[in-house]
Parts: structure tokens; C-alpha cells; sequence
């Protein structure tokens, strides 16, 4: 018998990602027979209790055509329950007893799913040690944050190390479980069309952005400690910039890719005391309007004053043979206009143009990888408009885009979480983070940090609604660039 072991089990992230991920995986037939999955919180409750919450969620957060009352029993029928007490030691007894009358064996087939505060990692891992559900035959996924510094990352890293080989840890950022991102991998290395310019002598600039239009979101304490550079620029955007960045891999394995992506960590140029203020801009929202309804600043939802930006915007170097020369814009913000995610490529312009007089002017070609909302992926091409060009040929620009759920529309759009959750009973750690993946994001953030202390930099106010402050506009426009709206 084998089990999946979930952590924080009763949170939001389990309700909304996990459980539907699970039931989605096990309606396909995915999940083996013999699998349970064992939640455990500290919120007392039984089995039937727990099973009741989950059913519950997946109503409310699965499109209703999916839930089938036999594939629902069937999937609920895995679900068991422990209630723990992380802080006490003593209770990781009774969460093994459980699961060997479960049937299950904790040295073959355990797959251990750790979401919870940052905090609590070093006793939940000592307390899964000192139980005998860790080791060798145990696999670890851990969700993020992963430390708020290098030190604190390292300190969590040990902790695991401690219990866990790192060929059995799996470092979960959901960004590299979208289809969007694997697919600017199968972009770049499956086709013979953009990596002969994909490089310093055919692309002008890169920018990379994340927008939200939310703002705190029940998230007060934990945002306010840890701001928009810690939360979204040191996983999700480094593993973007990585793979977009990255060399061709020897092989799609997990050792070949992650081996490029930490190459890439490594050839970031420092962002540190004497380029933070003309390399970056940190912001914080005040009042204003998100999609035409009036929205309170950050220190209102707050409920006092704070230096914690809510807005990054960030002009990165990959110093490395490829990319020498090209910058990479980086912004992420809260209360931004639009929901979106994207990863934009502007190719060099051609060298010479053929076409004179009216309407001839070219446009460098553009390529838009989007994440979020939707998955597309567009080209932006100079074509010939329709006419019959008396006073010469006229161009205008024009997409060839390719929208994935319309190109796949036979495929079933799936929740990040649920290749993950996938990947972890099956063993391939491709798509996780490896240690030196984070430590290497992490010493690159931390001088960052440094260089904002060390020239007193605040974040500048930004209306609601607005793309950040007008300063991140000048960012790019130092170099003739625009950001892609």
C-alpha cells in the first residue's frame, strides 16, 4: 500500500489545487489502486469529517461536467485523516501507527507533501525522522517560501538534508508545472525555427512580466514581511528568466536542465549598492481603480504605514557568451491594470529595408509567450496589406498566434499541480527546484536587498489601476525600450 502524505491539509492552497489536481489525476485512471492520501492539520476532526470538507471544495471549485458521483465515492474512498500537532513531537508517533493500519509501509511507497509556515519545516521534518517517515525510500515535496534570505534557505535545506537525499527532495514552484513554460522549452529545442537567433545577435531585449490587479487577499502579515521581490521575483520570474535564458540541455532530464538553469543563476550580473537605484524601482500602491471599481491603497488594507513594496521592476544582465549585451526587464506588482503574465521576446530589427514611401515602416518582429491569463503564444510579423501599392508596398504588423486551448481543444486544460503531484509519486524531479537552484536565486536577491538598504530606497507611491510607478517607465525608456502593455 502506498500513501501520499499532505500536509496543511485542511488550508486554502489543499482545498483549491491539490484535492481538485488529485481527483482530476485519479478520474484519468493516473493514480494507483492501492494509493491513500493522508491529510493531516491541526484542525480535530475524523475521516468522514475530513472527506465531507473535500467534497465540499472539489463542488466548488471543479467545473460542475467533471464531478461524477462514482469517480467522487471512488476518490473520496482514498481519503484519511490525522489530526497533528507539529509542535508536539510526540503525536508523529501516532501519524505512522495510522498509516501501517492503513496498510502502508513508510520505507517503500511514502510521498510526503509539506505545506506549511516556514517556521514549522525543521520540527516537521525532525518530528517525520524521529517517527520513521523519513530516509532513503521517502520522498519530500516542499512548497514555498523556502527562507525570506539565503541564510534562513540554507537553514531549511540542512534540515531536509538531515533526513531526505536530495535525489528525494522535490522543491515545488507551480510555474514550472504550467504547460506555457514546458512549452518555451519545446519552442526553443523542438523546432529548428528560433534558436539560431536566440541569442545577443538576433533579440534586442527580453521583458518578463507578472501582474496582479488583487492586492492583499487575506494575506496581510505574511506579504507585509516579505514584499513583491521575495515573493515573485525570487522563484517564479529567476525560473522563467532560467529557461528562457538557459542553454540547450544535453538531454530532457532533470540533472541536464536543472545543470542550465543553475548556469544561468550564476551568470546574473549583481544588482547591488552601486546599480540598485539605475537598475531598479520599487513601488507601493496607494488608492485608485482596478477594472473600474475604487480600490484603497496598500497601508489601507494594511491598516497602518509599511515600507514594503508592492511593486518590482528590475534590469537584469545575463553576463554569458549568448546574452552579453541584452537586458532583461523584470517587473511584478500588485493592483496593476490586468491579470497577465508573459514572457516577451523583441527581436533585432533587419538590417536593411527594402520598402520606401508610405506605410513602409517595419516594426522588429516580436514574440509573446503568454502564461495568465490564457496560454497563447504569439508572433508578430510585418505582412503586406491587401492593395494594389501605387505609391508602394505597405506593411503593417500582423499575429500569427497559436492559442493552446484552442490548438489542443481535444486536451483537458489541467491545473498546474496536477503534473506535479504526478511527477512526485512517479519519482522525475525534473520540474522541481534543485538546493543550489534556490540558493543561487536567493544570493542574487539578497544583494539586491542590500542595495536598497544601503541607499535608502523606498518604494514610490503608484496609483491603483496604474502600471506601477512612472519611474519604471523610465527604466526602459533610457534605452529606447517601451514596455509591452
Amino acid at each position: 500500500m502506498k500513501s501520499l502524505l499532505l500536509f496543511g491539509a485542511t488550508g486554502d492552497l489543499a482545498r483549491r489545487m491539490l484535492m481538485p489536481s488529485l481527483y482530476g489525476l485519479d478520474s484519468e485512471g493516473l493514480l494507483t489502486d492501492d494509493l491513500r492520501i493522508v491529510g493531516t492539520a491541526r484542525s480535530a476532526m475524523d475521516d468522514a469529517g475530513y472527506k465531507a470538507l473535500i467534497e465540499k471544495a472539489l463542488r466548488e471549485f471543479l467545473e460542475p461536467e467533471r464531478i461524477k458521483s462514482d469517480l467522487m465515492s471512488r476518490f473520496l474512498g482514498r481519503l484519511r485523516y490525522v489530526p497533528l500537532d507539529v509542535s508536539a513531537p510526540e503525536q508523529f508517533n501516532a501519524l505512522s501507527a495510522a498509516l501501517l493500519r492503513e496498510g502502508a509501509n513508510p520505507s517503500d511507497g511514502l510521498r510526503i507533501f509539506l505545506s506549511t509556515a516556514p517556521s514549522l519545516f525543521g520540527p516537521t521534518i525532525a518530528g517525520l525522522a524521529s517517527a520513521g517517515l523519513a530516509g532513503e525510500h521517502t520522498r519530500l515535496a516542499l512548497e514555498k517560501p523556502l527562507g525570506h534570505d539565503l541564510a534562513s534557505s540554507r537553514a531549511i535545506n540542512d534540515a531536509v538534508a538531515s533526513a531526505f537525499p536530495e535525489r528525494n527532495t522535490f522543491r515545488i514552484d507551480h510555474y514550472l508545472g504550467k504547460e506555457t513554460v514546458q512549452n518555451l522549452l519545446a519552442l526553443r529545442f523542438g523546432n529548428a525555427l528560433f534558436e539560431p537567433l536566440w541569442g545577443a545577435h538576433g533579440i534586442d531585449h527580453v521583458q518578463i512580466t507578472v501582474a496582479e490587479t488583487v492586492g492583499l487577499e487575506g494575506r496581510l502579515g505574511f506579504y507585509d514581511e516579505t514584499g513583491a521581490l521575495r515573493d515573485m521575483v525570487q522563484n517564479h520570474m529567476l525560473q522563467l528568466l532560467a529557461l528562457t535564458a538557459m542553454e540547450p540541455p544535453a538531454r530532457f532530464d532533470a540533472t541536464s536542465v536543472r545543470d542550465e538553469k543553475v548556469k544561468v543563476l550564476r551568470s546574473l550580473r549583481p544588482i547591488d549598492a552601486a546599480t540598485a537605484q539605475t537598475h531598479s524601482v520599487i513601488g507601493q500602491y496607494g488608492a485608485g481603480a482596478v477594472a473600474g471599481k475604487p480600490v484603497g491603497s496598500y497601508a489601507d488594507e494594511l491598516g497602518h504605514a509599511s515600507s514594503t513594496e508592492t511593486f518590482v521592476a528590475l534590469k537584469v544582465h545575463v553576463d554569458n557568451w549568448r546574452w552579453q549585451g541584452v537586458p532583461f526587464y523584470l517587473r511584478t506588482g500588485k493592483r496593476l491594470p490586468a491579470r497577465r503574465t508573459e514572457i516577451f521576446i523583441q527581436f533585432k530589427a533587419v538590417p536593411h529595408s527594402i520598402f520606401t514611401g508610405p506605410g513602409a515602416a517595419l516594426q522588429p518582429n516580436k514574440l509573446i509567450i503568454g502564461l495568465q491569463p490564457e496560454e497563447a503564444i504569439t508572433l508578430r510579423v510585418m505582412m503586406k496589406e491587401p492593395g494594389l501599392d501605387r505609391q508602394g508596398m505597405r506593411l503593417r504588423e500582423a499575429p500569427l498566434d497559436i492559442s493552446i486551448p484552442n490548438a489542443f481543444a481535444d486536451s483537458r486544460r489541467r491545473i498546474a499541480y496536477e503534473r506535479l503531484l504526478l511527477d512526485l509519486l512517479d519519482g522525475d524531479p525534473t520540474l522541481f527546484v534543485r538546493r543550489d537552484e534556490v540558493e543561487g536565486q536567493w544570493t542574487w536577491i539578497d544583494a539586491i536587498r542590500a542595495g536598497w538598504a544601503a541607499n535608502a530606497m523606498v518604494p514610490r507611491p503608484y496609483a491603483a489601476g496604474a502600471w506601477g510607478p512612472s519611474a519604471a517607465i523610465g527604466l526602459t525608456e533610457r534605452d529606447g525600450v517601451t514596455w509591452h502593455d
